[in-house]
């Protein structure tokens, strides 16, 4: 399911990402990498902030479908 779906505080494991190329590298420079453990540490207005590699990240709800755990 797209991370997108997961409710705030759990972590889970990216199984895979979806997209083009360009789409799946800018995730992958940000630490959205096969195996990594993520989880939802907000979501406001259409955005979501996100925890991978000891690191916080905000990424748009259009971004975040994208990657799917």
């Amino acid at each position: 399911m797209p991370l997108t779906m997961m409710d705030t505080g759990v972590e889970t494991t990216v199984k895979s990402i979806r997209g083009k190329d360009q789409t799946r590298q800018f995730l992958q420079n940000l630490g959205f990498v096969e195996g990594a453990t993520v989880s939802v540490v907000s979501s406001l207005a259409g955005n979501l902030i996100v925890s991978v590699k000891d690191t916080r990240v905000a990424i748009s709800e259009k971004m975040a479908s994208r990657i799917m755990v």
